[in-house]
């Protein structure tokens, strides 16, 4: 599946061409950082399988207070070089591929 032009940025890794995309606002649960920020990333000129990468830290746009950065083109970048170490094929069809990086990642249970 293609990732939309709309609300993506551009970025070349390694002389290929993607897209990537963070939503804007966080999901109900990224939102009371019960679950990490993710964002999605595809092949800029041949839709094929989405890379899911899902960060270790919450959503800069939570609703609780907590601490999260932007995510920079370089993490994505060196992200999207992991995903293809690890199997991503960006130009095949398939279900979406994903990267959890996420170990150590604290919820927002218990911070009310």
């Amino acid at each position: 599946m293609a990732l939309g032009r709309k609300g993506s940025r551009r970025i070349v890794v390694d002389g290929e061409t993607y897209r990537w995309r963070l939503r804007r606002r966080p999901t109900y649960s990224q939102g009371l950082c019960w679950t990490p920020c993710t964002y999605a990333v595809g092949h800029a000129d041949r839709p094929g399988t989405t890379l899911v990468v899902t960060t270790g830290q919450p959503h800069f746009s939570n609703w609780i207070g907590r601490t999260g950065a932007p995510i920079l083109p370089s993490e994505v970048a060196d992200h999207i070089r992991t995903a293809l170490a690890r199997g991503w094929a960006p130009d095949r069809p398939g279900s979406p591929f994903e990267l959890d990086l996420s170990h150590g990642f604290a919820s927002g249970y218990g911070s009310f």
